[in-house]
């Protein structure tokens, strides 16, 4: 029996129905979102009450930054492509379950060490050159422990979903998620004239899956089909 999207499968009483696939999600952030979501977790600070036991009472800033963990998040996230938990295993120490960045050689090899390779490719990848300034200066000034993300001081384990969702709800994102970081490093790329090819083995990506979800983001995207509508026949002139 074939099945498409959108059919029904009728067994006894039990009717199965095969879900039509949705647009891929390729949602990437505008230079100017990107720098106005770095901004708000850099500044933010938490508030608590002046007085706890009174309800509704008044709230006032405090000195701490809950959310300047995802700065770092997102700028790794911007500058490599990477997947949220290869984000937050970046360590500047080789260590099992550790991503290890190289900070003297500037490499970021992406497969935590002792994990074996999935259909999730992790290639190892060169770090541009302000990022790896940045991972430079939070090791040598003591800015970090074990991991470039951490929180109170400690490797976050799960997830960044939470405060990542706090940061794009008080920036007006709410349709951007951890993963839009991954769509936002692909697109920069294709814009600025990278090849599907080197963006691919950039990322961890085949060029195959690069043109078929984000080739539209190319600047020659259909060039030749432009260049043959523009072009004026000699008959017609």
């Amino acid at each position: 029996m074939n099945l498409h999207a959108g059919d029904e499968l009728h067994s006894g009483k039990v009717n199965f129905y095969v879900p039509e696939l949705g647009p891929p999600r390729e949602r990437f952030l505008t230079r100017d979102e990107a720098a106005k979501l770095l901004h708000f977790c850099w500044r933010h600070k938490s508030s608590q009450a002046i007085h706890k036991n009174s309800p509704n009472c008044e709230k006032a800033e405090t000195a701490f930054h809950p959310l300047r963990h995802l700065t770092r998040f997102i700028l790794i996230g911007l500058y490599t492509g990477s997947r949220a938990a290869t984000i937050l295993a970046a360590s500047p120490y080789l260590a099992p379950g550790h991503a290890y960045v190289d900070l003297q050689n500037g490499v970021f090899y992406r497969l935590p060490y002792g994990k074996k390779q999935t259909n999730k490719r992790q290639p190892p990848n060169p770090l541009p050159r302000r990022l790896l300034s940045h991972m430079r200066r939070w090791h040598s000034k003591g800015l970090m422990n074990t991991h470039f993300v951490e929180y109170r001081g400690k490797p976050i384990k799960t997830c960044v979903k939470g405060a990542f969702k706090k940061a794009t709800k008080n920036t007006g994102l709410t349709d951007v998620i951890p993963h839009s970081l991954r769509h936002t490093c692909v697109t920069w790329l294709l814009q600025n004239g990278v090849s599907a090819w080197d963006t691919g083995g950039f990322v961890g990506m085949s060029p195959q899956m690069v043109e078929k979800v984000y080739g539209h983001h190319c600047p020659n995207h259909l060039q030749d089909a432009i260049n043959a509508i523009d072009h004026r026949s000699s008959k017609w002139n």
